[in-house]
């Protein structure tokens, strides 16, 4: 109540505030919306847990929540009266994310319902929400009854067309009889490879590169799918494609792979009368190995003979008497089988052909205008055994000819041999490419390409995007897309380094760096607790963490790259106020800073670092993509800043007996950093002064205070030498600006974000790109292309940037965990008349929109339901401040209000806001 009356009291001297009429009005005919489940799920079916935790927002007009009361029941019919498996009752809180179920246990297949309602800051009652559900999937080994099965003898073979192994692709194949009307049926299915399943002739699911990529030893994911519709009464057949994929297929770190690839599926159908039965992959399946897709690999491409087509092969109708016998193997106990716990792979956006070329002869070159990952879908006009040759770059050569030197060893080529004359439309299933350009060859010749051959399917996990930006400046708005392209197209089931090269794996260094902005763009909850699942997966005995999860590389460890097990937690709750991925991995971050730990000496850490890797300028003596700053002391920084976040942890947690330990370390670790490589001047005293070596004392706080202040000048210093240009790699790129501005220098930032020279952001664009490139010189006018073996045009690395985009130009900023408390504060800087940001966090829209015009400032802000902002408005507080199109009086109450040198900073509630002010 003292909120209310607070506010009524500044009414009384004419200042209109929004959601003071939002506060009159009557809520009880408004009911919460957006119900999800743990990481964000809405309604799914094959769920991952028994112990979800339940979420919802509330209507624009509310304030806050002050109860709520939750009903679980095992039909909708019970809702919400004779909930039979949770009542919460009313419990007394502002909390609306992540509430624990604490009912009667649920087990496998269980099909859940529930709502809520809740109670405002003034006690009106809500209704109660639309029902909402989720079906637990298969939670335990035990549940299932099917068998893995393959083709016997199945080994990778040499496919002379691209040189490399390959397996073949199976075709798997059973008929089974539905006894009586179906009330519902589920299919339930996972690979060691990827699958695609059909019933009837009839593709089941629009997802690709399914089941996904995990550590197949320690666990694989499986796919639930409704399949319900598409069964009939009496004979029906199931299919299976099978390819190697992840797990069969070939990978830069271990060469070719010694498994083949595997199936397992199980059937359950539900009869209206009561009874059920169960069909499975068992050694009554019947396969074949010589279908029309011959093989396909993920570095490779895929081959399509469509004179090998076997029409109907998933109906009943079909005649399989030539099918050999499949073999089966019994599942493992040692590998856990569990529903797949972030959104499956699939087409989200489809591109058009913008030009074509012919640089040589016969070979035409379609371009995209956009770098992206996926598959290109062919329109074509064909020849009968003529083959079509497809093949794919991000970049062209001079001669306008592509350039496919960075892809390394991956062929990334896809063929069609046509079996008649005719149009054709076709794109491959098994693989996926990084490109932007599309060569073709092999179609009728006597026909002239036009823009529709030829479209790119851009795939990536099956997300929606949470934040926009926008700009006065075409160039920042450009990096801001840039960004954006390099997730979708390094967001593939896991965080990849790149999509196009025979690597594509999933990098830590990468993926610690990109976090915060990836938690902008896109709702990618669940896709980071996904991934740390893994992580925590294959943390080795001694606390190290792999450099790629899934850990296809077995040895190596490295500093910076490590480092997730304590920063991708962290990072995911501080955005979406999750408490469970720190839960979840807290023991990962404990071993990981013991690790380091025993491989240092009074807190110095010595051990493998790929440093500040792909500093340019770099003179490393020994590896120039490892940056010059001191590798002891990155080593020794992060081990800092790692103990830190489990210190922050424990504290969350409420681990007293942890904080009380882990200060202590953190302390030491400092006392030993400030003395082994600072000196009393408060500059670099080991190794070679470096922009990166103080922007990593500075932004981890390793400094004391005294000390910090000497090293300032000193980081100018660094930077002046440069020309006020950057000279940092992966590592030190995203302390640049956090650092910048907390040394109250953020006009020498904007300075840097907007040079156009090398090595800038805006250098990649002048040369042309449409994503984040992984060097700041990939390809110039100048000088053509990179001669270092590191050369991907879709790394997301250096988009790291994006966080201080959205924080700090924009201003939208979380003050406290998923954003419950908000700071809005734009910053003006750099060539910039305006911005426009919007993010959909945990609680609902926060938008930050601003723009400069004849010296005056104009904000339009949006603060969510349940939420408090902080609205810091620069301007000149001599001046008047206009909110709502009315002056704010500098009234000596006015205590949300406060006014420093260059700025007004006002409390706010829930609503929207308009505020003008003079520079």
């Amino acid at each position: 109540m003292a909120n209310k009356l607070y506010f009524v009291r500044f009414l009384s001297i004419g200042i209109l505030l929004t959601f003071l009429f939002s506060c009159q009005k009557d809520h009880k005919d408004q009911i919460p919306y957006d119900l999800e489940i743990a990481e964000g799920f809405t309604n799914p079916i094959g769920f991952y847990t028994n112990n979800p935790t339940f979420s919802w927002k509330l209507p624009t007009g509310v304030q806050s929540q002050s109860a709520y009361y939750i009903v679980v029941a095992s039909s909708p019919e019970l809702l919400p009266d004779k909930a039979d498996l949770w009542k919460s009752g009313k419990v007394e809180t502002d909390q609306c994310l992540f509430v624990n179920y604490k009912g009667k246990k649920l087990s496998s297949r269980d099909k859940v319902y529930w709502q809520v309602k809740f109670w405002d800051d003034n006690e009106n009652e809500s209704k109660w929400s639309e029902i909402a559900f989720f079906e637990v999937g298969l939670l335990n080994n035990n549940d299932w009854q099917a068998k893995w099965i393959s083709l016997p003898n199945d080994t990778a073979v040499e496919v002379p067309e691209i040189g490399k192994k390959v397996h073949k692709v199976q075709y798997l194949r059973k008929s089974i009889k539905i006894q009586d009307d179906i009330e519902s049926a589920r299919l339930y299915i996972t690979a060691l490879g990827l699958f695609q399943a059909h019933i009837n002739g009839q593709q089941i699911g629009d997802d690709v590169l399914t089941p996904g990529w995990t550590s197949y030893s320690k666990r694989i994911e499986t796919i639930t799918y409704d399949v319900s519709p598409v069964l009939e009464k009496g004979e029906n057949t199931l299919g299976i494609e099978l390819a190697e994929g992840w797990y069969a297929g070939r990978f830069i770190f271990r060469g070719y792979a010694k498994t083949s690839p595997k199936v397992l599926a199980q059937l359950e159908v539900k009869y209206k009368n009561g009874e059920e039965e169960i069909f499975v992959t068992d050694n009554s399946w019947t396969g074949n190995a010589n279908g029309p897709i011959k093989y396909s690999s993920l570095y490779d491409g895929e081959s399509y003979d469509a004179n090998l087509e076997m029409l109907g092969w998933s109906t009943s109708d079909f005649d399989d008497e030539t099918w050999s016998d499949v073999t089966e193997e019994s599942i493992s106990d040692s590998v856990q089988l569990t529903p797949k716990r972030h959104s499956i792979v699939k087409t989200k956006i489809v591109l058009p052909t913008k030009k074509i070329t012919e640089p040589k002869k016969g070979s035409f070159v379609f371009d995209l205008g956009q770098n992206m990952a996926g598959v290109a879908q062919v329109n074509i006009p064909v020849k009968k055994g003529r083959k079509v040759k497809i093949r794919f770059a991000e970049m062209l050569q001079p001669n306008g000819e592509i350039y496919t030197k960075n892809y390394r060893s991956a062929v990334s080529t896809d063929f069609y041999l046509p079996a008649k004359d005719g149009v054709i439309e076709w794109k491959p299933k098994f693989t996926f490419h990084g490109f932007r350009y599309v060569e073709l060859s092999g179609f009728d010749e006597n026909k002239k390409p036009d823009e529709t051959w030829v479209s790119g399917l851009v795939q990536y996990s099956d997300f929606e995007k949470n934040g926009t930006f926008s700009s006065s400046y075409q160039k920042l708005n450009q990096l801001q897309s840039n960004i954006e392209w390099g997730l979708r197209s390094n967001f593939l089931d896991i965080p990849t380094d790149c999509p196009q090269r025979d690597e594509r794996a999933g990098w830590t260094g990468d993926a610690q760096v990109f976090i915060p902005t990836s938690l902008f763009i896109a709702d990618a909850h669940s896709f980071w607790a996904s991934w740390m699942q893994s992580v925590r997966e294959d943390q080795r005995d001694n606390g190290s963490i792999p450099i790629v999860v899934p850990d296809i590389d077995g040895r190596r460890v490295s500093s910076g790259w490590g480092d997730v097990a304590t920063i991708i937690p962290w990072e995911t709750y501080w955005r979406t106020g999750d408490k469970k991925i720190l839960e979840d991995s807290y023991n990962t971050m404990l071993g990981w800073v013991n690790y380091y730990k025993s491989v240092s000496e009074n807190h110095i850490v010595d051990m493998f670092t790929y440093g500040d890797w792909l500093q340019p300028f770099s003179e490393h003596p020994t590896d120039e993509r490892k940056g010059e700053t001191d590798e002891k002391l990155i080593n020794t920084a992060y081990y800092a800043r790692s103990v830190e976040l489990t210190l922050q942890t424990a504290k969350v947690l409420g681990l007293t007996g942890d904080v009380a330990m882990l200060q202590t370390w953190l302390d030491e670790i400092k006392t030993a950093f400030q003395n082994q490589f600072f000196n009393a001047e408060g500059s670099v005293s080991k190794g070679k002064s470096t922009q990166t070596a103080y922007l990593m004392a500075i932004g981890f706080d390793l400094l004391t205070p005294e000390m910090e202040a000497k090293a300032i000048p000193h980081l100018l210093a660094e930077i002046k030498k440069a020309d006020n240009h950057l000279r940092t790699g992966f590592l030190g790129t995203p302390l640049l600006a956090p650092v910048l501005e907390k040394i109250g220098r953020p006009d020498l930032m904007f300075e840097m974000l907007f040079k156009e020279t090398y090595p800038s952001w805006f250098y990649s664009i002048n040369q042309g790109a449409t994503t984040m490139w992984e060097r700041w010189n990939s390809y110039t006018h100048k000088d053509g292309f990179n001669k270092g073996g590191m050369n991907s045009f879709n790394h997301y690395a250096y988009g790291a940037i994006g966080q201080w985009m959205y924080e700090r130009i924009a201003g939208i900023k979380p003050i406290k965990p998923g954003y419950k408390e908000i700071e809005i504060a734009p910053l003006l800087g750099g060539q910039l008349t305006s911005a426009n940001a919007s993010y959909k966090s945990p609680y609902g829209i926060v938008s930050s929109s601003w723009k400069t015009e004849d010296g005056i400032f104009k904000l339009t802000a949006t603060v969510p339901p349940n939420t408090t902002a902080k609205i810091v408005i620069p301007g000149n507080t001599a001046e008047r401040l206009i909110l709502d199109g009315n002056v704010f009086a500098d009234d000596a109450d006015a205590k949300h209000l406060k006014k420093t040198e260059n700025s007004f900073e006002l409390e706010v509630q829930p609503g929207s806001y308009a505020f003008e002010t003079k520079l």
